[in-house]
């Protein structure tokens, strides 16, 4: 139903009325109009079993049912996914990223040990222009064991790869023929673990996953490229570095961190397209930690902080994805358990009103992601085997689901290519 955010527990029925939308001058690529003679790319990283014939020493974390990178056509009027091929790996390319020629995939693989190292590995490869297929460039270690998230920074010379097993992050170059280097930094997350009982849990809730060390969640760059953020789910804290973009190297800003709730587990976050907020998702909190952003300094200042689950949810559910829409008008942040996609309006000072949520029709949304249109919505449906293709209403938030399943084993993260 159009204009309406439905839920299998309840149906919103509200007008949204927004408050002075914030200028888009910096962030997130605007939602724009697309040649429709050409193809639409979608690249579906997953968690695979180990083939043992390509990697016979491999140990992923997790295996799963997936086989590696799964490809689709996608049809930009309905959202429908056409399988094109299947690039099979020795390992699970749980994380994605895609350069802005469009010409390299890159893959974090989600695994602890290759061989005697006590690492994961980033591969490299290169895309067919015609048919979106890939061929591989190569492997290198990721700078600590099982990466699960990987950025490209914006000047296009460095990959940034967060580490979860291992608690670290790492600065790998992008050569000339977009291969991957030896990392030219490493940093390892150092500082007290939080409780196991997040500050903001709901009652009820045994939503208890990473303070036992630390693990390195996500990173990227600010749209600056001046800072490069990352979460420590672990140590509850945002950390914020300079970066030198000539040499690759991390250095600590002037505030070198903030903190999150004890043992809420900051996990993913996103910056607002006018560069001045920043929206922090935590996993076992399953709240969003709304920040003011000094983009001259990298300082970080919270102002809000808001639930995403309904008001008297009462168990466990796990904060997976944070998006902010193209216009900045919505917030969207997934919650694992309660299978759903929580729905804010964003104010003129960038707090957040919840709306509604919508069910993600399948078991355990790791992540979602907006088509390069911003029309649809496609959610990875981990323990569902599926992702499920949702239609944007553009005027209220609201995600209409198109009746549309994509069969693939153990989703973890879609990403999307305009052919040239």
């Amino acid at each position: 139903m159009k204009s309406l955010i439905y839920s299998r527990r309840s149906l919103l029925k509200t007008s949204v009325v927004l408050a002075g939308a914030a200028p888009l001058s910096i962030g997130l690529r605007r939602a724009r109009s697309h040649d429709k003679t050409k193809k639409l790319f979608a690249y579906v990283g997953t968690f695979s079993s180990p083939l043992r014939d390509v990697l016979p020493t491999q140990v992923d974390l997790p295996p799963g049912n997936g086989r590696g990178v799964h490809i689709f056509e996608v049809d930009r009027g309905d959202g429908a996914m056409k399988p094109i091929a299947i690039h099979e790996t020795g390992t699970s390319p749980s994380g994605l990223a895609i350069n802005t020629l469009g010409t390299r995939l890159y893959s974090a693989n989600e695994t602890d040990r290759v061989g005697r190292n006590k690492e994961g590995t980033i591969s490299s490869f290169q895309i067919d222009p015609t048919d979106g297929k890939l061929t591989t460039l190569g492997a290198v270690g990721s700078g600590g064991a099982g990466p699960t998230y990987i950025s490209i920074h914006p000047s296009g010379r460095f990959l940034l790869v967060a580490n979860y097993f291992g608690g670290s992050i790492a600065v790998l170059p992008i050569l000339a023929d977009g291969r991957l280097g030896a990392a030219t930094d490493i940093k390892n997350d150092l500082g007290e673990i939080g409780p196991k009982k997040a500050t903001n849990a709901p009652p009820g809730s045994f939503a208890i996953s990473g303070h036992d060390r630390t693990h390195a969640h996500m990173i990227m760059s600010d749209p600056s490229g001046r800072f490069v953020l990352h979460a420590d789910l672990g140590l509850d804290r945002i950390f914020v570095w300079n970066f030198d973009d000539r040499k690759g190297l991390l250095t600590a800003a002037d505030t070198p961190s903030v903190s999150l709730p004890p043992g809420d587990g900051p996990r993913h976050f996103a910056f607002h397209p006018d560069g001045r907020r920043l929206y922090s998702l935590q996993e076992e909190g399953s709240n969003i930690v709304i920040f003011d952003y000094d983009s001259s300094a990298g300082g970080l200042k919270s102002r809000q902080t808001i639930s995403t689950l309904p008001a008297g949810f009462a168990g466990s559910s796990f904060g997976s994805e944070i998006l902010v829409s193209a216009d900045g008008r919505f917030v969207y942040a997934g919650n694992r358990l309660h299978d759903s996609i929580a729905i804010f309006a964003v104010g003129g000072d960038g707090t957040l009103r919840y709306l509604g949520e919508e069910w993600t029709r399948g078991d355990y949304p790791r992540s979602f992601a907006f088509d390069p249109s911003g029309a649809f919505l496609f959610c990875c449906n981990q323990r569902g085997d599926n992702i499920a293709v949702f239609r944007v209403d553009r005027k209220t938030g609201g995600l209409d689901f198109t009746g549309r399943y994509t069969p693939v084993g153990n989703p973890s993260m879609i990403v999307f290519l305009d052919q040239k």
